[in-house]
């Protein structure tokens, strides 16, 4: 594709149509581009067609666009896979996209960014060594547009350093970086605070100024996060005095240029030097020491003079947490210890904090999945409530009782003037249940909820006192926010409140299942983990279920918009059926239609995803249940389930088939091999799409067919025989364990290494330990050896699960005992060593540590969508051992060992004398214990 204007005006007329709101425009003009991008020149015409100030800049924003997602799509390169772009379009594109960008309008340069950080994500530095000196030569120029450009790039490149773990490789990059961009940042921090005064008279230089300072703290937070760099600890004396002056610096002319909601460029500004500073107060205690007090007054300063708007969100937040982040560290906490302090700190910062505002109860009533997802699901840790917890709980833990005191004394006049004022004291009470809970808890867990708490708060005395009476108050639907309060803290004291109180709480619980938005997802998720945890037996769940069960699903509403789906009505009534086993039988038989049409309605748009995985188990429930007690009732289950799974299969619904699959080998091997005439057809109809390879190019599809293919070989052997699909292993032996080993030299994690022991412990077992040896050295000479001195032996601690645990042993055992190769052969130096590495996994735990590769192994996203595979528990297969001919592991290697001793009497004394003592003395026990001596 040359650069002419004839195809560039092309290009131009088909990115027009992408943007046609119509499909039958869109579509085609989005396959044709799709099409004619591995064509050899097309990114240099696509580049040149954004450059062009002559196009309308609708078009070149969507070129922009286009090119990104081009970028994203094709330039990284699968090992063993086809490079899309052409060496010289790689050069090319690397060598214009910088200058580019930086002349570009803000809307393009912001696409390019992105596209230069995906470019450096695999190219950077070893294969574009020069970008950083291309992008600091460009502070030279002055232009702000063009500066800021740098600095967006920069940011967007650098700020990975935020959450990559640690490697060599990191270092190395981050040190060419540093070498390269430290001195430039900090040259053009000093030169941009100068510009403040210089331009301080003229607000639009002033916003565009702050606007760099802005994006120059972003760029300094990701260089200092994995460690404090020598240049930036010499060069504390600019930043920090500088970063502190940035907040407490005021700005009239820009102070009060934005809305409530939309954070100005000044909030921005101090919302990241906060971020800094909370950074430096954590990670580089000793350094920040000198600076902390001065940050600490500042930030002090600064939330007194915030209000509740919601453009200071952000800011209120990010103080709050650095307060917090010094809190934490014994030699700060002289600067929060006196009560007058704390008080202060209660009143005017945390109170104010926590209270709620018109915004939270808007969420509150329009959209209550959100508020959940934001309060419940701790997604909310950016929010103000949430951060003064934090706080809160960090002073708790150092300040007991001294904050137990001054805290307890406003919850008590806000408890107080409640019960006062009533209803129109409601928010009061709000955040006195939000503060106690933040006062109390001092560690939990997500199953259990906090775990432990502040002895100096009795939690069953303030909940009758102050949570009970909020559920009794009828109706269900007034003060929604402290019925919510209430049942939360029910949710979060669960395992310390005592069982008789979450007994009086339970019915009282299931009523406000028939509440609104917010106050019936509460419930619900209440309801489900006290079952789930035990708190509510069956005994005491079974007289509660039929009231229970009526209300979780009146809840689902009338299944109708998959939007409005909600995942916690839809686990609790798993959990619930679950507990309830066969005595949910009564109530499973009007459901299942209902559930049934549910699945109906979400195939066609499959947008909660949680609430999906809840239905596909609650239905694998449901199924199993109904046929443990009447073996008949699958033809219902087929009949009903069939349609709706061949209309998923049809219209490759993919977020669907994985679970699709599951529930047919559950439906599969429920019938058995019994069940002709239109089952066994429908059956044998399946089976030769399962083996179609496009189904298998799908990773999330790949388990659950294995698993479906295994019940077709149970239960209907026959059927697999006649279709003709079954085909022996032996011809591709040879081809896995190529692929095996080549997959261990490219990634190395512990997932891997343990499949891989545990499965080469199955083939030793079923094939022969001699069978295994010379397979794999029939890919490589001595790969065998290779193999068991650096991974077998090595590594076999790590294998965990009993069942892999197990295969790994008896196939330690079959090389001691059964090969020839361990006996006389090559291998037989290494035969006390494995048998050492044996004892140890029988003797020692598992090792939980992580080995190199972990964090760096299949990180990328493939091209387009991919689903993803959850197990369905319900739907899991009974417990198939395959080696439940061996019950003890140890018994086994003793008995082994007698056996080999009787054959070859003169082998296994002298190797058992080479053991170290303690290897030496496990061994005779096992010996002593199955009563075997060995010659």
């Amino acid at each position: 594709m040359e650069v002419t204007d004839e195809n560039l005006a092309t290009l131009a007329n088909y990115l027009q149509q992408t943007l046609n709101p119509d499909p039958n425009i869109r579509r085609p003009a989005e396959k044709f581009l799709e099409g004619v991008e591995v064509n050899q020149n097309y990114a240099i015409l696509l580049l040149h067609l954004i450059d062009k100030d002559t196009v309308d800049l609708t078009i070149r924003i969507a070129g922009a666009v286009a090119f990104k997602n081009y970028i994203k799509r094709n330039w990284p390169v699968e090992e063993d896979g086809a490079d899309n772009i052409h060496a010289n379009d790689r050069a090319a594109i690397k060598s214009l996209i910088v200058s580019l960008m930086l002349k570009s309008p803000e809307a393009i340069q912001r696409q390019f960014s992105d596209a230069v950080s995906i470019i450096g994500k695999y190219d950077f530095p070893q294969k574009w060594p020069g970008l950083i000196s291309e992008m600091v030569e460009k502070f030279a120029t002055g232009d702000f547009h063009v500066i800021n450009g740098v600095l967006r790039t920069a940011h967007s490149l650098f700020k990975k350093y935020r959450f990559e773990f640690k490697s060599q490789a990191l270092w190395e990059e981050i040190k060419h970086v540093l070498d390269n961009f430290a001195k430039p940042l900090t040259d053009l921090f000093v030169a941009t605070i100068e510009l403040t005064t210089t331009h301080a008279n003229n607000p639009q230089a002033l916003r565009i100024i702050y606007g760099s300072l802005v994006l120059i703290c972003k760029v300094f937070y990701s260089l200092n996060y994995q460690d404090l760099p020598e240049f930036f600890e010499d060069n504390m004396p600019i930043w920090m005095p500088n970063l502190l002056n940035l907040l407490q610096v005021k700005v009239p002319s820009l102070e009060a240029d934005t809305d409530d909601d939309k954070p100005g460029v000044m909030e921005q500004l101090r919302t990241e030097v906060c971020e800094c500073a909370a950074l430096y107060a954590l990670k580089y205690e000793e350094e920040f020491h000198p600076h902390a007090p001065g940050f600490v007054t500042a930030v002090w300063t600064v939330l007194l003079a915030t209000g509740p708007q919601a453009k200071y969100d952000a800011l209120v937040s990010n103080a709050l947490t650095f307060l917090a982040k010094v809190a934490e560290k014994k030699r700060y906490q002289n600067l929060f210890e006196d009560p007058g302090t704390l008080s202060s700190i209660c009143e005017k910062v945390v109170i104010p904090n926590m209270e709620f505002r018109e915004s939270d109860m808007e969420l509150f009533e329009d959209n209550p999945e959100e508020y959940v997802r934001r309060d419940m699901e701790g997604s909310d840790v950016d929010t103000r409530r949430r951060a003064a917890c934090d706080l809160v709980r960090t002073l708790a833990q150092h300040f007991e009782d001294k904050m137990m005191n001054i805290f307890g004394q406003y919850v008590q006049v806000m408890l107080g003037k409640y019960q006062e004022c009533g209803a129109s004291a409601w928010r009061g009470k709000d955040a006195a249940l939000f503060l106690v809970t933040s006062l109390v808890s001092r560690g939990g867990t997500q199953a259990a909820g906090v775990t432990k708490a502040s002895p100096l708060v009795d939690l069953t005395s303030f909940a009758a006192g102050h949570v009970l009476p909020e559920l009794q108050r009828a109706p269900v639907t007034e003060l929604p926010v402290l019925k919510a309060d209430a049942i939360k803290y029910i949710m979060t004291f669960r395992s310390l409140l005592p069982k008789e109180f979450l007994i009086t709480a339970f019915p009282l619980l299931i009523e406000h299942i028939s509440g609104r938005g917010v106050v019936c997802t509460y419930a619900a998720c209440t309801v489900e983990k006290l079952v789930a945890g035990g708190m509510v037996p069956r005994p005491l769940l079974e007289p509660h279920a039929p009231k229970l069960l009526t209300a979780l699903f009146a809840a689902l509403g009338d299944n109708t918009d998959p939007a409005d789906h909600n995942e916690y009505v839809m686990k609790a009534i798993l959990r619930t059926l679950s507990a309830l086993q066969e005595s949910a039988l009564p109530f499973v038989g009007d459901a299942l239609p209902k559930l049934a049409r549910m699945l109906s309605v979400v195939a066609k748009n499959p947008c909660k995803p949680h609430f999906n995985h809840f239905l596909f188990e609650t239905l694998s429930l449901s199924v199993s249940l109904v046929t443990k007690s009447n073996p008949n009732a699958i033809s219902a289950f087929e009949d009903a389930l069939f349609p709706i799974f061949q209309e998923i299969l049809q219209n490759d619904v993919q977020e669907f088939m994985p679970y699709v699959f599951q529930m047919l080998s559950l439906l599969l091997e429920l019938r058995g091999s019994t069940g002709g005439g239109g089952e066994g057809e429908a059956y044998g109809a399946l089976l030769p799409c399962l083996v179609a390879p496009p189904l298998w190019e799908r990773p999330a599809n790949v388990r659950p067919l294995v698993r479906l293919l295994c019940a077709y070989v149970a239960v209907r052997t026959e059927l697999v025989l006649n279709s003709g699909k079954l085909v022996m292993m032996d011809q591709y032996s040879k081809q896995i364990i190529t692929l095996l080993f080549q997959r261990l030299s490219s990634s190395k994690t512990t997932k891997y290494v343990r499949g891989l022991i545990a499965f080469l412990g199955f083939y030793a077992a079923h094939f022969g330990a001699d069978t295994l040896v010379n397979l794999i050295d029939s890919v490589q000479a001595n790969m065998f050896a290779m193999y068991t001195e650096r991974i077998l032996i090595a590594e076999l601690q790590r294998v965990s699960g009993a069942l892999e645990r197990k295969a790994a042993a008896v196939g330690c055992v079959k090389l001691l005992c059964e090969s020839e190769h361990f006996r006389t052969g090559a291998l037989a130096a290494l035969w006390p060593k494995l048998l050492q590495a044996l004892i140890s996994l029988f003797e020692l735990p598992a090792d939980e540590s992580s080995l190199p590769d972990d964090h760096f192994v299949e990180v990328d996203e493939p091209a387009g969508y991919q689903a993803q595979y959850a197990q369905l528990t319900c739907a899991r297969n009974a417990a198939d051992d395959p080696l439940a001919g061996i019950e003890d592991p140890k018994r086994y290697l003793a008995e082994s060992l007698g056996n080999m001793c009787r054959q070859w009497p003169d082998v296994v004394p002298a190797r058992v004398a080479a053991l170290e003592p303690p290897h030496r003395h496990a061994l005779q026990t096992y010996l002593n214990a199955y009563s075997v001596q060995i010659c």
